[in-house]
């Protein structure tokens, strides 16, 4: 048997994909290995390409979204190729845009037949390989363009030229998975990272070494037994309940990725090595719903963006587990021909809804209204209702600043009722425009410069500070109760860690009320002396205060804060959210901090209570009760 047959032997059957054969002593060993299926092969092979052209001639939903990927298709083909051009050290534009280009041109030729796509697919995988390299001192950069040209190469085999077939390969191999290999390496520490890096590489480099394993069976054997056993690293922030700790936004990143890579394994080999059964995984796509507000837009803790776009990896989630009222947000993006050019313009992976649209009809969620999820970032949602327009809606988060892309924000919230988001996070600051002037982003120390960000510290979120003082980053909030049981709807967090050194113990709880609005009470004890104490939000409302009272207004509604209790003297304010004139931090026009302040005198204990009520103000303050007795 040659070396190269052999290697494949052993490929199938690390991969599961074959039973490993008895050991022979024969010198003329025949035996036949069991190949790869033919082209393509990644995610979908040629039956289920047949089945998706049939579909989309009978079935109107799915026509309307084809019909847009394919006009954005021919829109980004009257495009010049892509150039290797960095934005500071990163390729990683680039790298995402050839996907889009790659993927959408390589659907349209398979869904019309048209030689055209073909051509400027193959011209974008050609530039592409023809770089000096993809960047691997930024790997993710690598990931991305090794999936691009691995889908591309794999869906277009047959109809790519000879030659261009072969350079495309050589790049898969010696730009994509050769810079992976060696783990030792410091450029390829994503390899046992517990975050997004993990998968996003991972997944990229399994696509390139599943599409080039025939012709480069050494490479892609090894590449994919470090995929096989350093994935377990990027799949441990899901356990225990789904919620992903780096926030939606990134959960639809690294997600994405993981989805690629286990469909991938499945529809080559047959296996997805168990992944699927990682603590917390497939629930955390109903862990993504939660985290989405009636509006549409997100809890976007952490490095996350408010506003979600369309997310093809849920198709994925909804077709695995018969699931289809996970797709609630995702239709209503698609919803006209606006959202549907959107989605198709916007999301780079927007064809592979295509591939994983659902055969059964879409479903109403049938997920609770109130829910907590654990893990490294536990957060808790209250919500009035999954279809009602305007709903209220109160998401809280506990968690840690030293979690990959976190922010100083245990204890914060956003909420939400009337269609508007009254509570909001700023979320990230674009990382060049702080990296490039010199900023110690990614150093999470608690003396770190990261923490001069504004957007980044607990001075931009709706949480406490004491004392002036930056949140421990060594500390974690978690949920210390969680109440669902009819008219009693209630968390509480302990934020004691958060502040150590500044308080003995400190507890955030919040009551949801009759009114479709909330109660906040914040418990301090053991407060160090002449320690002051700031409770905040932040609100892109116009301000009105009224000593106890702050009325918001923003798109014709009103929304009432009334202060319940706070130690003599404490009142409401308002200022611009605005971080000092340093030449690095983003501003936030039309954005304000409603906020008191208050110094205790004569105790170490302190406790304020905030009611947040719909409409102007109105009715009889509730009675004050204590945390012990919620």
């Amino acid at each position: 048997m040659s070396l190269a047959r052999r290697l494949l032997l052993s490929l199938a059957c690390l991969a599961g994909f074959v039973p490993a054969p008895a050991a022979s002593t024969a010198t003329n060993d025949t035996a036949a290995p069991a190949p790869l299926p033919a082209h393509p092969r990644l995610l979908a092979r040629e039956d289920a390409w047949q089945t998706l052209r049939a579909r989309i001639a009978v079935e109107p939903a799915l026509a309307d979204f084809n019909d847009a990927l394919i006009a954005e298709a021919r829109a980004r083909a009257a495009l010049p190729t892509v150039q290797r051009v960095m934005i500071g050290r990163r390729l990683l534009h680039v790298s995402r845009e050839l996907l889009h280009r790659v993927l959408l041109f390589s659907y349209a030729a398979r869904v019309t037949g048209e030689d055209a796509f073909v051509r400027r697919a193959e011209s974008e995988m050609l530039a592409a390989a023809r770089f000096p390299d993809w960047n691997p001192e930024h790997f993710l950069d690598v990931g991305e363009a090794t999936a691009a040209l691995a889908l591309g190469y794999d869906w277009l085999h047959a109809r790519l030229a000879p030659a261009a077939r072969d350079e495309i390969r050589r790049a898969i191999v010696e730009k994509g998975l050769r810079p992976g290999l060696d783990p030792r390496d410091r450029r390829n520490s994503w390899q046992r990272a517990e975050n997004n890096w993990n998968q996003v590489c991972f997944g990229g480099l399994t696509l390139g070494a599943l599409a080039v394993a025939d012709e480069a069976p050494d490479e892609a054997r090894r590449l994919l037994d470090l995929a096989r056993a350093g994935i377990v690293h990027g799949l441990k922030p899901y356990g225990p309940d789904g919620v992903y700790p780096e926030g939606p936004s990134y959960w639809a990143y690294g997600t994405s990725y993981q989805v690629l890579m286990l469909a991938a394994l499945e529809s080559a080999l047959g296996t997805d090595w168990g992944l699927n059964a990682s603590p917390g995984f497939l629930a955390s796509a109903a862990d993504y719903l939660q985290l989405t507000g009636p509006s549409g837009h997100s809890f976007n803790f952490s490095d996350g963006g408010e506003r979600l776009d369309f997310e093809p990896a849920v198709f994925w989630f909804a077709r695995r587990t018969g699931d289809t009222g996970l797709l609630h947000f995702e239709m209503q993006r698609l919803a006209g021909k606006q959202g549907l050019a959107a989605a198709a313009r916007g999301n780079r992976f927007a064809p592979l809804a295509a591939l994983w649209w659902p055969a059964l009809p879409i479903a109403a969620p049938h997920l609770p209204l109130d829910w907590s999820g654990d893990g490294p970032n536990p957060v808790v949602v209250f919500r009035e209702s999954w279809t009602a327009p305007g709903a209220a809606y109160l998401a809280a988060k506990g968690g840690s600043a030293a979690l990959n892309h976190a922010h100083m924000d245990a204890g914060s919230f956003i909420y939400e009722v009337d269609s508007v988001r009254w509570a909001i996070d700023l979320g990230m600051q674009d990382y060049e425009s702080l990296e490039s002037k010199k900023i110690d982003l990614w150093n999470r120390a608690q003396n770190s410069p990261r923490w001069s960000v504004y957007r980044l510290a607990n001075v931009s979120h709706n949480t406490l500070t004491l004392g002036g003082a930056p949140h421990r980053v060594a500390g974690r909030a978690t949920i210390e109760r969680f109440v669902s049981d009819g008219a009693r709807r209630v968390a509480v967090l302990d934020l004691s860690p958060v502040f150590a050194g500044q308080a003995q113990r400190a507890r955030r709880g919040f009551a949801l009320q009759a009114d479709r609005g909330f109660i906040v009470r914040d418990e301090i004890s053991g407060l160090a002396p002449a320690k002051s104490v700031r409770w905040q939000i932040v609100t892109r409302a116009q301000v009105e205060l009224r000593g106890d009272t702050a009325v918001l207004r923003q798109n014709g509604r009103a929304l009432t804060l009334r202060l319940l209790d706070a130690p003599a003297g404490a009142k409401f304010a308002a200022e611009p959210a605005q971080p000092p004139a340093d030449g690095f931090n983003a501003r936030n026009p039309g954005v304000t901090l409603v906020h008191l302040t208050f110094t205790p005198l004569g105790s170490p204990d302190a406790s304020v209570t905030v009611q947040f009520s719909p409409g102007p103000p109105a009715g009889n303050s509730p009675a004050v009760r204590p945390l012990a007795d919620w």
